[in-house]
């Protein structure tokens, strides 16, 4: 395997863990931040309040987006497995 490809199977395998990974991040971004807001709204600033709700939001979301997860990494395997030289 030569330079350019190495670079290239590194670059996928990242943007592959990114992207599969961004919609349940994105979703305790917004959770954390709309707590976040409100608790500076009403000066209220309880530790726990921030912690359980985020978890919460996320696994939610882990829960919608595991099939749609699993038939990326699944695509990703076949296209990598494909490739390899036997």
């Amino acid at each position: 395997m030569e330079l350019p490809e190495a670079l290239e199977l590194g670059r996928s395998a990242f943007w592959m863990g990114l992207s599969t990974a961004a919609p349940i991040l994105v979703i305790g971004l917004v959770v954390g931040l709309t707590i976040a807001l409100f608790q500076a709204v009403t000066q209220l600033q309880e530790q726990t309040l921030t912690f359980v709700p985020k978890i919460a939001a996320m696994v939610i979301a882990a829960t919608i987006f595991i099939p749609w997860i699993a038939n990326r990494m699944v695509a990703y395997a076949e296209q990598m497995l494909g490739t390899l030289p036997w």
